[in-house]
């Protein structure tokens, strides 16, 4: 039997490790490569032309479905998602995946996958559809009003409209929604691409605010301001963001 190529895609050190030590306990798998965003995988899947790709669904900057739809369905090889339980992920992986991988995974889950994967790639044009099929989803559910969080084994929808604002720490969004918190995987500035620009503002390169929840705002230094929100939490601006809050200002004298 010819093995299977298979191109592991992950930011995160740790799981590409453990992808790659269970992997190699498959005697009908071949490891390709291995890369840590998504820029080098569409490199590295028209070079090495895999036939699975391991694809990690939210990364910063180009995420799992930006490669995917970078490569086309013509050149996309199988794809085993592996995430963390992403939200546009969720109507996909019901209906259109290949398979997925819920992170922390074991060799049973991997290996159902697999199962799946070396069926799937003997009908390329069953490939092709399911991943124009995926693509659709994200793009519906990219348009969503909704964000959904995962959390002790269950998932719930919040309402965008309810955040009242976002901070971002490494490869984690904090949603602040009245007093409760919620962290989720992404990259500040894919969300904020997500949101209405009428509606949050970035005013820090780790924060965005919900502007219907900002009570007063207070000058600093240089254009600089302190944004009081409605429940009296203060943020601060960074002069690189300003010029819309003082549009703001402008607008209402």
């Amino acid at each position: 039997m010819t093995p299977l190529r298979a191109l592991i895609v992950d930011d995160e050190p740790l799981a590409r490790r453990r992808l790659k030590a269970l992997l190699k306990d498959e005697a009908d798998i071949q490891i390709a490569g291995e890369c840590e965003d998504g820029a080098s995988a569409v490199a590295a899947a028209k070079r090495l032309s895999p036939d699975v790709m391991f694809l990690d669904v939210q990364m910063p900057g180009m995420d799992g479905f930006d490669v995917i739809e970078a490569l086309g369905p013509e050149r996309c090889p199988a794809i085993v998602f592996v995430t963390a339980f992403d939200e546009y992920a969720l109507r996909a992986f019901d209906v259109h995946a290949i398979d997925y991988l819920l992170k922390p995974f074991d060799r049973k889950r991997l290996r159902h996958a697999l199962t799946r994967a070396r069926a799937l790639t003997l009908h390329a044009n069953e490939v092709g559809r399911r991943l124009l099929a995926v693509l659709a989803d994200v793009r519906t559910a990219r348009s969503r009003d909704r964000i959904v969080i995962k959390s002790q084994g269950r998932a719930y929808f919040v309402r965008i409209e309810d955040i009242s604002w976002i901070e971002a720490s490494g490869h984690y969004l904090t949603l602040h929604i009245g007093r409760d918190e919620h962290v989720i995987r992404g990259a500040i500035g894919d969300m904020e691409s997500r949101l209405d620009p009428d509606r949050f503002l970035r005013v820090h390169r780790s924060t965005i605010v919900n502007v219907d929840r900002v009570k007063e705002l207070l000058p600093s230094f240089h254009g600089e301001y302190t944004i009081v929100l409605c429940d009296g939490t203060r943020l601060s601006s960074s002069r690189g963001y300003s010029d819309r809050l003082q549009a703001i200002v402008r607008e209402h004298p």
